[in-house]
């Protein structure tokens, strides 16, 4: 047997296995996209692709339909979850996304919501650090494989060589696939599980960005010539509590340098942090300002 042949049986095998996880997300008659079955009943979709959270069915590789239940999602990592009911199919098996690199083979899967299994394959295009969303979700990875996202392909799961599960494929920019690596989504599927919505740092204050005097970043040593100055702080707040003022300018949050507000909350967004004490510099009448905060959880809209 040629080694093409060879790899090409491989690959088809590997569709079979690791596809037998893979169901259609079915949303309303014209929208319909892939989902995992992550976890023992647990189905994981991508939340953009999604138009409502009633009514969802999922379809099999046998082509059988059943309704699911929703059970909480976090547009700021695209993550939906849903319950199965009383139905046996195989749980996706879950590789080390860490061991990933560019050049890697890796397949895209989808079904179609007649139960047929679709494929895509390509190469790893780029894989770097942790990167937060638009909407300000920490994600661990930044993985790009180079498939062509066909329609339906969007929550549908990133299978390597060995037909592991190394994440979820959704859309970046432009159509171009990206990938929801997999311990983003257990980090968010356990939280989503325990709590019905991602927990995220507060500290109750409005803040916009501004920019420090060179001579003031000088003589307080400052980390950086920009900082978020507080136009706002809620009553009772763990800000307030702490004594943050109107006007004070934040440049550093848990010794990490602050100089916008897309700082503050990437670093508010690890959950990690609530309930902890952390150190707070603010630079308030030209003095350099040390306080403690006690992190507070976001209150659920």
């Amino acid at each position: 047997m040629s080694s093409l042949l060879a790899l090409s049986n491989s690959l088809a095998d590997i569709v079979e296995q690791a596809g037998s996880a893979v169901v259609a997300v079915n949303a309303g008659k014209r929208i319909c996209s892939s989902g995992i079955h992550w976890r023992n009943s647990i189905i994981v979709t991508s939340d953009e692709s999604l138009g409502s959270y009633e009514e969802i069915t999922v379809t099999f590789s046998d082509g059988h339909t059943v309704p699911v239940s929703f059970l909480g999602h976090d547009p700021s990592t695209d993550l939906a979850i849903f319950q199965l009911q009383n139905v046996s199919i195989p749980v996706a098996k879950i590789g080390d996304v860490t061991k990933l690199k560019v050049g890697h083979l890796v397949l895209g899967l989808a079904r179609s919501s007649e139960g047929d299994i679709r494929a895509a394959m390509g190469a790893v295009s780029v894989v770097s650090g942790a990167w937060r969303s638009m909407s300000g979700g920490n994600i661990d990875q930044f993985i790009r494989p180079d498939i062509t996202l066909y329609p339906g392909f969007a929550g549908g799961a990133l299978v390597d060589a060995a037909g592991y599960v190394l994440g979820m494929n959704t859309a970046g920019r432009r159509g171009t696939a990206l990938t929801i690596p997999a311990s983003t989504i257990e980090r968010v599927v356990n939280q989503l599980l325990t709590k019905g919505h991602i927990a995220r740092g507060y500290l109750g204050v409005g803040m916009q960005p501004v920019r420090l005097p060179h001579n003031l970043k000088n003589s307080l040593n400052l980390p950086t010539t920009t900082g978020v100055i507080v136009v706002n702080v809620e009553a009772s707040s763990p800000a307030d509590q702490a004594g943050i003022l109107l006007g004070d300018v934040l440049v550093t949050l848990d010794n990490v340098a602050v100089s916008d507000t897309g700082d503050v909350l990437a670093l508010l967004n690890n959950s990690d942090r609530i309930g902890k004490l952390i150190k707070v510099q603010v630079v308030r009448g030209g003095a350099l300002i040390e306080l403690d905060i006690l992190v507070g959880e976001r209150p659920v809209e």
